[in-house]
């Protein structure tokens, strides 16, 4: 599944709907997952940022409710 990549508004806000990553103002990388769950940033992974604006993150993403990869923007569950 492709996500989409949200970027913050003239005035610096920044929301996640699901489906969605982005860069936060300070520089913080934020995802949150397709049709469940609440944002939360990308700390304690390495997030590579590609020519057309995707990212692949490493390693997977792994919470109490998801599990899965983010390979230039494009969202595949475990």
């Amino acid at each position: 599944m492709k996500l989409t990549r949200i970027y913050p508004d003239s005035h610096d806000r920044f929301a996640l709907p699901p489906g969605s990553y982005g860069k936060h103002p300070d520089g913080t990388w934020w995802f949150r997952p397709p049709g469940i769950g609440h944002s939360g940033p990308l700390t304690e992974h390495t997030v590579t940022e590609h020519e057309d604006g995707t990212i692949t993150v490493d390693p997977s993403i792994l919470t109490d409710d998801i599990h899965g990869y983010l390979i230039r923007g494009e969202w595949t569950a475990c």
